[in-house]
């Protein structure tokens, strides 16, 4: 003789509306923040992109600056020489020429110190990676497995 439930068989207890409601908030309210977390590393990667795309376009910047310091220096230098030819040619007495080679020179001088510059600036600037944020989520997903790996 069988009795149905056996003798020491407790039902499990009927979940009641307040701890689903808890749960279903615990979930919302994991879900709200997960969004939020998501949006401030989206704005954090622009942030550190946005960063290091300024400081390899300064460095762009005077790299053409030294460039074209270079590219008239150049054009100095060979306006120069077209007078110091014209100079040795019989008859001329004309000394110009040194007043060009001096002028190519000086632009010559900024045209280096430009480039060292422009070097050191995009030296420094690394590609646009947002590592600050790459570190951040990271440290995020440790933390969830973690958490996960504790309640198994």
């Amino acid at each position: 003789m069988s009795s149905y439930p056996p003798p020491g068989f407790y039902p499990p207890p009927e979940p009641d509306s307040q701890s689903s409601q808890n749960v279903a908030s615990a979930i919302t309210e994991v879900s709200e923040r997960a969004q939020v977390l998501v949006r401030e590393e989206i704005e954090l990667a622009k942030a550190e992109v946005t960063e290091r795309v300024s400081r390899l376009a300064r460095g762009a910047i005077v790299g053409i600056a030294a460039g074209v310091f270079v590219l008239t220096a150049l054009i100095f230098a060979l306006i120069g020489f077209a007078w110091l030819l014209y100079y040795y040619l019989p008859g001329n007495a004309f000394t110009y020429f040194w007043g060009f080679f001096a002028m190519a020179l000086i632009l010559l001088v900024l045209g280096a110190l430009a480039g060292l510059i422009a070097a050191r600036a995009v030296k420094r600037a690394t590609p646009p990676v947002p590592e600050m944020a790459i570190e951040e989520a990271r440290k995020i997903k440790e933390t969830v497995s973690g958490a996960e790996a504790g309640r198994r």
